[in-house]
């Protein structure tokens, strides 16, 4: 099989991360309110370890 023949991915790529800005000051978790591993200028959702660790489990299997 030709590697030009070969039909795109129907999954997209995943997004690029947001630029992780580092601390301190820390950002707090916008779950649990701990502090997190990124500053408090990093854009998007920012969510503690064990927050992150939750959320990613529960998309995984979000189907």
């Amino acid at each position: 099989m030709d590697p030009s023949d070969e039909t795109p991915s129907y999954c997209p790529a995943p997004a690029a991360p947001a630029g992780r800005v580092p601390g301190p000051p820390y950002a707090d978790c916008l779950e649990c309110g701990k502090p997190t591993e990124y500053g408090v200028a990093t854009p998007g959702v920012v969510l503690c370890p064990v927050c992150e660790w939750q959320d990613a489990q529960r998309t995984a299997c979000s189907g």
